[in-house]
């Protein structure tokens, strides 16, 4: 047995795995009558505590390693600022910045700084107004800067960030719900249409109530850019922070999706994930930077393209409590040093699929913890087979008329490793750069293509 497969074993037990099971046998159907979703060309993004924008040098087109690093993950993406400490936060336009997890001070400089880094990845913008501190004049002053200097690049402002949780967060009374809330986003908006008469909103920027995705649909589908929403999978001190958990199939999550593509659907706007990650509460260590995480990330992504999702923001960088949280696709030493974290590896496979149609796949894995997704743009199919089962599989996909097939992979050497991750055989570099990516021929014999994926990996193949 050689080093790699002992090491998969071993992790396979740490993680509460069947790491016994023999190399199993998984059959991939790819319907190319049938699409169920689609991948937008901007559905990559990031999301930032706004005490990040309050960072002189971070988030600037000055910053060339991490320009780099975003700007590797697509040509066209969007970044969301917010987060808890948005609702604690001040605009002040010619003060001193501060980046406080409950002080953070913005001024015109920030947003000037944060132009240049956008205009440097032709990425756009979504930005978080304060509603928990309820400073209206505030807010208006600060809608106007934010619309003055991000001008066509500002997607739509939010009204407060994850309102549902106010009651809970000291916000609001604890009785504080949904009409509460709408009471509040009216006020807001009424404010700031009357500076700003074309001001585009959207929300609600639920964390958890997804009747709230519902209601604001009814409510305000008709004069919106797109309706948002959060998604952990569990907190970092919870008892299932886990590795096993975030190998896991996220079934109890599937009902709130469902929810939130029929809410999109009956407002005619998009639904866009724009505050996500692992583990709430800034990850855990050894988990959320872990290469679990890219193996997870890389199908919850086209999971949420499934149900209907327009884009996906991955929390990144400093988090709530002034810290670098764990689950950072971007490691950041706060010194200048950054990296391509674990997850960014998930996030760098997920951009290499054509921006196209999700079509429908059938899946027999045999018990194995293994998905697939089909992605076509043109005559282009690239299918994406996620095995984060402790036991290899040959996969055989049916993919119909195609006749010649390659294979990029994502690997590392257990899921609980926080280095040696790679994709295509390559890292990517601390500037974002990532080149001599390595493709295997993948054999096609009538119609079915068939290959090896191996514990913990995940292969995208594509068909010709």
């Amino acid at each position: 047995m050689n080093l790699t497969r002992r090491i998969m074993l071993a992790g396979g037990t740490a993680l509460g795995l069947n790491p016994a099971r023999a190399a199993g046998q998984a059959t991939i159907s790819v319907d190319a009558s049938r699409t169920i979703g689609s991948i937008a060309p901007d559905y990559m993004g990031l999301g930032y505590e706004i005490s990040s924008v309050a960072i002189p040098g971070l988030l600037s087109a000055k910053n060339t390693p991490y320009v780099g690093l975003v700007k590797a993950l697509g040509p066209r993406g969007v970044i969301r600022i917010g987060g808890n400490t948005s609702d604690f936060s001040t605009y002040a336009a010619n003060g001193s910045p501060v980046s406080s997890p409950k002080g953070t001070v913005v001024t015109e400089a920030n947003l000037t700084e944060l132009r240049g880094f956008l205009d440097a990845l032709d990425w756009k913008l979504i930005w978080g107004l304060n509603l928990g501190g309820d400073k209206l004049d505030n807010a208006v002053e600060e809608a106007r800067a934010v619309t003055r200097i991000f001008g066509d690049r500002l997607i739509a402002l939010e009204v407060g960030n994850e309102p549902d949780l106010f009651g809970r967060a000291g916000h609001r009374p604890a009785d504080y719900n949904y009409d509460a809330w709408r009471r509040d986003f009216l006020r807001y908006k009424a404010a700031v249409r009357a500076a700003l008469p074309g001001a585009r909103f959207a929300g609600p920027d639920l964390a958890a109530s997804a009747d709230w995705m519902t209601r604001f649909a009814k409510d305000e589908g008709g004069d919106i850019a797109l309706l948002t929403a959060h998604h952990y999978v569990t907190g970092q001190d919870k008892p299932d922070a886990t590795h096993a958990t975030l190998l896991a199939q996220d079934k109890k999550f599937i009902g709130s999706l469902a929810t939130f593509r029929e809410a999109a659907k009956a407002a005619g706007k998009p639904w866009r994930m724009v505050e996500t990650n692992s583990f709430y509460g800034g990850g855990k260590d050894g988990v959320s930077n872990s290469y679990a995480a890219a193996l997870w990330v890389l199908d919850y992504l086209l999971v949420l393209a499934r149900y209907g999702c327009a884009g996906v923001n991955m929390e990144t960088g400093v988090n709530h409590l002034g810290k670098i949280s764990y689950y950072t696709p971007i490691g950041d030493d706060l010194k200048g040093n950054y990296s391509a974290a674990p997850e960014y590896y998930g996030l760098k496979a997920f951009s290499q699929l054509p921006k196209g149609e999700l079509l429908g796949v059938e899946t027999q894995t045999g018990g194995l913890n293994l998905t697939a997704h089909a992605v076509k743009k043109g005559r282009e199919l690239c299918v994406a087979v996620i095995n984060k089962d402790a036991a290899g599989s040959d996969a055989a996909i049916r993919v119909g008329e195609y006749t010649r097939g390659r294979v990029l992979r994502l690997t590392g050497p257990a899921p609980e490793a926080r280095d040696g991750v790679l994709l295509g055989g390559m890292p990517v570099a601390a500037n974002g750069a990532w080149s001599g990516a390595k493709y295997e021929p993948v054999r096609v014999v009538n119609g079915t293509a068939t290959l090896h994926v191996p514990p913990a990996s995940a292969a995208l193949v594509w068909l010709s």
